[in-house]
């Protein structure tokens, strides 16, 4: 998608094949540039093939994305709105990976994932950690947000080339429940392209990774719950 540096120009126009990897923001509107500095656009590549994920900026050396973004190799753009205006760009590589090792590529099942910087991230105006909710942060958040540079529209498949985002509202149903994941429901939301980004809510906290999603009416959305997870994120960093 990115046009800066590397990132090569097929991933502007990636489509979504099979089941949705969700991350596309349907219904939104351009976010205030660089109002959310924890936002990272992110080439990952296996073999000759490239595809496009997001992932947020955790502290100086780690990035949360989604399990389904796994690859040979990341690179990770920090302080971006416009890609087509781009100023004080980190443009960043990714030395391990930790995909949850309870992942399921069927299910989506603990789909998230941390990578490890290969150099430092700088803190600026225009780049910044998030802060995670905390385990015991188990009521169901009702006003969130998600963010992407993805598709912004079903019909075709072309990228935002700016920062976009939605309101969500999170739902209990059936799929949350069996699954033990957040869900969205509705036009409005995330879809393909942008899949890892945070699910942030009123108290500025990501309480989800965006994850997979339903492709036909009613739309339905997944996040990977941050709060179930904060024992192994909080191992992974501190270990590695």
């Amino acid at each position: 998608m990115l046009l800066h540096g590397n990132f090569p120009v097929l991933i502007f126009a990636l489509t979504l094949l099979g089941q949705v990897h969700t991350g596309k923001v349907f219904g939104g509107h351009e976010a205030v540039p660089h109002s959310r500095p924890y936002m990272a656009l992110m080439e990952v590549t296996n073999d000759n093939h490239s595809k496009q994920c997001d992932g947020f900026l955790l502290n100086e050396d780690f990035v949360m994305t989604a399990a389904h973004c796994q690859a040979k190799s990341y690179k990770i753009l920090l302080g971006v709105h416009n890609f087509f205006k781009q100023t004080d760009v980190q443009t960043l590589t990714a030395g391990q990976a930790f995909p949850h090792e309870k992942y399921n590529a069927t299910t989506f099942q603990n789909d998230i994932m941390l990578l490890k910087l290969t150099s430092k991230a700088k803190f600026t105006t225009s780049v910044k950690p998030i802060a995670l909710a905390d385990k015991d942060d188990i009521t169901l958040p009702t006003s969130c947000l998600v963010s992407g540079w993805g598709q912004t529209n079903r019909e075709n498949n072309l990228n935002s080339y700016v920062l976009m985002e939605v309101n969500v509202t999170l739902i209990h149903n059936k799929i949350s429940n069996e699954n033990n994941v957040y869900c969205s429901e509705g036009d409005h939301g995330p879809g393909g392209g942008d899949s890892g980004g945070p699910l942030v809510c009123s108290d500025g906290k990501a309480y989800g990774v965006v994850s997979a999603g339903k492709q036909s009416r009613p739309y339905v959305y997944k996040y990977t719950k941050i709060p179930d997870n904060r024992e192994w994120i909080d191992n992974i960093m501190k270990y590695n």
